[in-house]
């Protein structure tokens, strides 16, 4: 039972796609309507995250955690999206659900401020639902704070409240 990190490669991407899928449903589903969580697929996910790679591959860095080989889960870190130089930002840690509370959210968490740490940034950024409760907890424990900063997104056809995080890495 022995958790490994490792970056990413083109071939995981769709591994990754429906990972994230399945992290978003069993994470949002008790505070978003069910028709928000239905779209995108898993496969229209790994596709997102193919495109997106090809873009960002050269300034972000993903990060996949397996459990005896299998995928249990991912994290991305690039550049902060507000534009300060000095900051990273966490812009996604999701889980394979199962996985939730065995140390693999921890590690990958571990390993990304590690990473930013090493780009030179002083302070670590991320976005988290406001009705993430349990994310939230996760991100406080881990030394994260609230920033007061608020944004809103749209997750399928639900508006929803993002709040900034914030830490020194």
């Amino acid at each position: 039972m022995t958790v490994t990190l490792r970056p990413a490669t083109a071939g995981d991407l769709m591994a990754v796609g429906m990972l994230h899928q399945r992290s978003r449903v069993a994470a949002y589903s008790s505070f978003l309507p069910p028709e928000s969580l239905t779209a995108p697929s898993g496969e229209e996910m790994g596709r997102y995250w193919t495109e997106r790679w090809s873009w960002e591959r050269d300034s972000h860095r993903m990060m996949l955690a397996e459990r005896d080989g299998t995928l249990a889960g991912f994290s991305y870190v690039g550049p902060d999206d507000e534009g300060d130089p000095a900051t990273g930002l966490l812009y996604a840690l999701h889980l394979e659900p199962a996985e939730q509370g065995r140390g693999v959210g921890r590690a990958l968490m571990v390993d990304a401020l590690d990473a930013m740490r090493s780009q030179g940034w002083r302070q670590a950024a991320l976005w988290v639902l406001r009705g993430n409760a349990h994310a939230r907890r996760f991100y406080e424990r881990g030394g994260w704070a609230a920033t007061g900063v608020e944004r809103e997104e749209w997750i399928g056809t639900t508006r929803t409240a993002q709040l900034r995080y914030a830490r020194e890495v």
